[in-house]
């Protein structure tokens, strides 16, 4: 296997492809400045499920991070000690929406609140798709050999 492949294994492993529920910070840019007037991050917790290089999120249409998404869907995203990327996010609409439907299938498979807790029955209850662009994935236990693996999701590739 070749660095990308390896590193794609690492996060299939750790991620489940499709069949984990992770908890992943999401940073986006905030509708508002700093006091400087500057562009400032806004960052909180979210479950996604992770599949083929892109994680999915059950969310609100109206959030604060959907509403800064509009704006700029350039987003950051880590997980607890060993992986950290760069991706684009986009509103896929509302989660019953029959284009949606096998995703959403696999959200109440993941996601074991999500019956109770989705809110699929409002519209504004949405699917956010996050699709990685580039990052950094760290293998404390270097089980295919390397430590950290730089990531080009685009082109499939690793150094």
């Amino acid at each position: 296997m070749n660095k990308y492949e390896n590193a794609m294994k690492l996060m299939e492993e750790r991620c489940g492809n499709a069949n984990k529920d992770n908890v992943i910070g999401l940073a986006t840019i905030a509708l508002s400045a700093n006091a400087a007037g500057t562009p400032r991050l806004s960052n909180r917790m979210v479950s996604a499920y992770y599949e083929n290089g892109v994680f999915y999120v059950s969310t609100g249409a109206k959030k604060s991070k959907m509403l800064e998404i509009e704006k700029n869907n350039e987003v950051a995203i880590c997980g607890l000690d060993w992986f950290a990327a760069n991706g684009t996010a986009e509103n896929l609409g509302w989660v019953k929406d029959e284009k949606n439907a096998e995703i959403r299938a696999k959200m109440k498979k993941v996601f074991v609140w999500f019956d109770e807790h989705g809110g699929e029955d409002d519209p504004n209850s949405i699917v956010l798709r996050i699709t990685l662009t580039d990052g950094t994935i760290t293998d404390n236990e270097q089980k295919y050999g390397e430590w950290r693996y730089e990531v080009d999701f685009v082109n499939k590739a690793a150094k």
